[in-house]
């Protein structure tokens, strides 16, 4: 049966068993129960085992260097819902201790299948949005990668701090302005949009884009907040006319 298909009070005792069964596990310097969690092909069990290694990380200190050696062992194999899992348990762990989990980011930024590097870009949101000062100086060594997709997945994730702090990212989306490639290009344009339409963010990101130098790209970077007023209209702090006046008046 499927985790949702299951009662809230069936749920709570599955992810009360996946906690014991993973520590029991680190105990016992085993994968036994680790293994079979992080490639179910549930979503939402596999979402419960790296949210408990998460929790577990600072709740059983002992245990933290065993987690991470675990969770490097558990990178090596080839099952790549394993390895995603691997990423987003290094994400929880890094919402607080970036550094100690690094390195599962630099590896899997390269990953030969799209799920993991899917991850890299899901934990890059979720860590910068909570501990942004050394995630964001992790990821601006990226911004110049030689690899386009590096370099997209890198503009991707940064995107959620920028939604409450565009100034924080906006210096980093400025170096990718002269990116030769279109999706590179139009995920820097999506992101822009991403971070003008919440309360206080439009003044911001119109003031930085004016120190910008390619002036196609900020052209069309206006027309997607301008868009993004409309499709945003139930979230978005000013309506699509508001957003257009102040653009008109103010770049």
């Amino acid at each position: 049966m499927a985790f949702y298909d299951l009662t809230k009070e069936q749920r709570l005792t599955v992810v009360d068993n996946i906690y014991n069964h993973l520590l029991a596990d680190l105990k016992k310097s085993q994968l036994t129960h680790t293994l079979d969690y992080f490639k179910d092909e549930d979503t939402y069990v596999r979402k419960s085992a790296y949210l408990a290694l998460g929790k577990m990380y600072f709740a059983e200190t002992s245990l933290q260097a065993s987690i991470i050696k675990m969770l490097d062992a558990l990178l090596l194999q080839p099952d790549f819902k394993i390895r995603q899992t691997v990423i987003n348990a290094a994400g929880e762990i890094g919402k607080k201790d970036f550094g100690i989990v690094q390195h599962f980011f630099d590896q899997s930024l390269f990953d030969t299948h799209h799920s993991p590097r899917n991850a890299v870009i899901g934990s890059i949101k979720k860590m910068g949005e909570v501990n942004p000062k050394p995630v964001l100086s992790w990821a601006k060594q990226y911004l110049h990668h030689t690899d386009k997709e590096i370099r997209r997945e890198i503009c991707h994730g940064i995107e959620l701090r920028g939604r409450k702090y565009p100034q924080d990212i906006l210096p980093l989306l400025q170096e990718l302005q002269h990116d030769k490639t279109a999706r590179v290009s139009n995920t820097l344009v999506h992101v822009i949009g991403q971070i003008a339409y919440k309360k206080g963010c439009l003044s911001i990101v119109i003031e930085h884009l004016k120190t910008w130098q390619n002036k196609e790209l900020v052209i069309a970077a206006l027309a997607e907040i301008i868009d993004v007023h409309s499709r945003y209209k139930d979230f978005a702090a000013l309506t699509q006319e508001q957003a257009k006046q102040y653009i008109k008046e103010n770049y």
